[in-house]
C-alpha cells in the first residue's frame, strides 16, 4: 500500500490540528465590551460545567441571557457548582456585555445568589 506521506509527517500535520482545538474553543474576551456589566435576573438555565466554558441562562428585561461563564475546573473552584443555584433563583451578575446589542450574552466574572458571590475570574478586577 502506497501513501503520499511518510509517517512522520502524517503525525506532525495530525499533532498540528489537535493542538489548534483548545484555541478554536476557547471565548476569548474581544467580543466583549470593556465597561462592566451588571444585571439582576431569574435562573432560566442552571450552571452547567460541560464545554470549554461553564454557562448558565438568565431572564431579565424580557430577555434570556446566555452567560458564559470561567472554564469549569475554575468555575467549580469558586464554589459555583451544577444543582447549588435552583431554576427560579434571583441571581446578579457582573461580567462584560457582547458588544453586539443585539446578542443577549454576557462574558461572567461573578454571579451573586443568596448573598453569596461566586468569583469564578478572581483575577479580574
Amino acid at each position: 500500500m502506497s501513501s503520499r506521506f511518510p509517517l512522520g509527517i502524517g503525525a506532525v500535520i495530525l499533532a498540528g490540528s489537535l493542538s489548534a482545538l483548545p484555541v478554536w474553543a476557547h471565548h476569548g474576551w474581544a467580543g466583549n465590551s470593556d465597561e462592566e456589566f451588571e444585571l439582576t435576573g431569574t435562573v432560566e438555565t442552571g450552571v452547567s460545567l460541560a464545554g470549554p466554558h461553564a454557562t448558565m441562562k438568565i431572564r431579565a428585561d424580557g430577555q434570556v441571557w446566555d452567560l458564559t461563564l470561567a472554564p469549569p475546573a475554575a468555575t467549580d473552584r469558586a464554589g459555583l457548582k451544577e444543582g447549588i443555584i435552583p431554576v427560579g433563583a434571583t441571581v446578579t451578575i457582573h461580567g462584560h456585555r457582547n458588544r453586539d446589542p443585539k446578542k443577549f450574552e454576557v462574558k461572567t466574572e461573578r454571579v451573586i445568589w443568596n448573598g453569596r458571590t461566586f468569583n469564578v475570574y478572581p483575577d479580574r478586577k
